[in-house]
């Protein structure tokens, strides 16, 4: 099978208990739990069996550590995750919205994770590397804005793809040459897995199908848009397939959309038909949803078969 690696922030997240907490009080938190947009993914991808890898950065700290460990139980290879000792794990705060949305307080940048490099562990990952999938959110800094892109040239070098979940956060949104960075690697992408409206911050259409249309015509290979509880749509120059999201009852969004992208992208590369890629992709997702924490909810391929042997269609999807 194909190896997959990605490189990018790994973080322990802080999460409020109760919607409506602020982070202008004291409030009870759960969590350290493991998480960071590009660990989630790749933990996703290893649980299905997939051969994978990560480039990242941790502190010599417990933190670090709850990290490494539960990378490594589901099957990622850490050769190139740098552990410093005079550096901290990167940590993430998160808030609940009574709306749904959230809202974060990140220490990225200035953690060890702002020490990303290509080295030569990360050069020996990468020489066995078939494709590279690239997370918006780690695209914090120019030193790894850098690190993304020698990761793209490398694997795209020995014919390989690339895979691209913009995931961008208004956090981070406005980070000096973040755009130029996004549309930097938007033109080296062959899958393309935008969430919803943010399809819209890379096109000039003004409904869905012109921005498809628009992307396409780009060189992308295909478009696959996130639409949450409601499913996905997958989109290439020769057909598109909407698929419908599955009922479960949500404890916890955080990781959903990686969760489905992993999915997503380790059936891709199976060679699997984009309308079942879809539907395991949406029960990844789904099941993503219903622990509480990033990383708790990603499933084996035996928990996916087991979820949709009784799984429900969001019917509602069809209307």
């Amino acid at each position: 099978m194909k190896k997959i690696v990605t490189a990018g922030e790994i973080v322990v997240e802080i999460m409020a208990t109760e919607i409506g907490q602020t982070f202008l009080e004291p409030g009870r938190w759960a969590g350290p739990y493991p998480s960071g947009a590009p660990a989630i993914f790749i933990s996703q991808a290893a649980r299905l069996g997939q051969p994978c890898g990560m480039i990242s950065s941790v502190g010599a700290d417990d933190f670090g550590k709850l990290n490494l460990d539960r990378l490594r139980a589901d099957g990622v290879d850490v050769s190139a995750i740098a552990v410093h000792a005079d550096a901290v794990t990167g940590t993430a705060f998160v808030r609940y919205a009574a709306d749904g949305s959230r809202a974060f307080i990140f220490n990225i940048p200035q953690s060890a994770c702002g020490r990303i490099a290509i080295d030569a562990a990360a050069e020996a990952l990468l020489a066995g590397a078939d494709h590279f999938h690239v997370m918006g959110s780690s695209l914090f800094s120019d030193r790894v804005v850098e690190v993304v892109r020698a990761g793209i040239a490398a694997v795209k070098a020995r014919g390989g793809t690339v895979s691209f979940d913009p995931n961008v956060r208004k956090e981070i949104l406005g980070a000096s040459g973040m755009r130029a960075a996004l549309d930097a690697i938007l033109e080296q992408t062959d899958l393309f897995l935008p969430s919803g409206p943010e399809i819209f911050l890379f096109a000039q259409a003004e409904d869905e199908a012109g921005a498809v249309a628009e992307l396409l015509s780009r060189g992308i290979s295909a478009v696959v848009v996130k639409k949450g509880a409601a499913g996905a749509a997958f989109h290439s120059r020769r057909e598109s397939v909407e698929m419908p999201g599955f009922v479960v009852e949500e404890v916890d969004p955080t990781g959903a959309g990686d969760c489905f992208g992993a999915a997503f992208v380790t059936h891709w590369l199976r060679g699997l038909a984009p309308a079942e890629a879809l539907r395991l992709a949406n029960a990844a997702g789904a099941l993503a949803v219903t622990r509480k924490g990033p990383m708790e909810g990603a499933s084996s391929t035996a928990q996916i078969a087991a979820f949709l042997a009784s799984a429900e269609i969001r019917k509602e999807a069809h209307a």
